[in-house]
């Protein structure tokens, strides 16, 4: 199929102005366990007191995102080990995000010698994790699970370009998607796109309550690219107090931010 956003783009806009303002008048009577909206008294900063459950948002020490700027440079680091597989999958809106949650097994990716099955990736506009306080448009969180529960999460930035490649094979779902699931069929999480092979590793927390900690979090360095009105898409099926779902940066508190770099080819 010809990319939509080059042969059809007034569609598409279309598309997405008529979603933007559908979600917008079946958001306003829904109540919502949390937000991205301070004004709701729903935001970031009150997660950690709405639910006795949800106190590690406000009393964690390992809280998730993070600006990362120094540095510990590893280069015992090896690359990210990846063993995916095509899988049925579903597009869901989450409220606060836009989902494409795995119901088969999609594969896994292995850390330290312990294995994490992919469960969903996401996405948050604009980026959670900082480089250096520098805030990117977009950011895809592909969440896995391993043994007692244990989390990985991979982290991608986006910078504005070309079009992403992925969020580009479901874009009509996206343009259509209410509160219902989408079928996608069977999806390939390597088809996400993962940048080079150098990347930060830090241990670190979910970004949404109820917060939990000890994730370890590998976010890639080098960005990808992704067209405005992709992000706009993600964005318009979402309320509008959600539609800015970045948990603003949290305390590094003493933590180390390991950095795997890119091997030269001579050594």
């Amino acid at each position: 199929m010809e990319f939509l956003g080059y042969t059809n783009f007034a569609f598409v806009v279309f598309l997405v102005s008529f979603h933007s303002l559908s979600a917008c008048s079946q958001s306003e009577s829904e109540d919502h366990e949390f937000n991205y909206d301070e004004e709701t008294r729903r935001g970031p900063s009150r997660w950690g007191t709405l639910k006795p459950e949800w106190r590690t948002c406000s009393d964690g020490r390992k809280q998730s995102p993070i600006d990362i700027g120094t540095v510990q440079v590893n280069s015992e680091l090896g690359e990210l080990q990846r063993n995916y597989t095509s899988a049925q999958a579903i597009l869901r809106n989450r409220t606060e995000d836009v989902a494409v949650v795995w119901s088969g097994d999609a594969g896994n990716i292995t850390i330290n010698g312990t294995t994490y099955r992919v469960v969903n990736c996401h996405w948050h506009s604009p980026s959670e994790h900082t480089i250096n306080g520098t805030r990117f448009p977009l950011e895809i969180h592909v969440v896995h699970l391993g043994p007692q529960n244990k989390t990985a999460v991979v982290g991608i930035l986006y910078r504005y370009g070309m079009p992403d490649c992925f969020i580009r094979s479901i874009f009509l779902p996206i343009l259509s998607l209410g509160m219902g699931d989408q079928n996608l069929g069977p999806i390939n999480p390597e088809s996400i796109g993962f940048p080079g092979s150098s990347y930060y590793r830090y241990n670190g927390s979910l970004t949404t309550p109820p917060c939990s900690e000890n994730v370890i979090w590998t976010v890639f360095q080098q960005p990808m690219t992704v067209a405005p009105f992709q992000i706009e898409a993600l964005q318009a099926v979402l309320p509008p107090q959600n539609r800015n779902n970045s948990r603003p940066t949290q305390p590094l508190n003493n933590r180390t931010v390991l950095f795997r770099p890119r091997r030269s080819i001579f050594t």
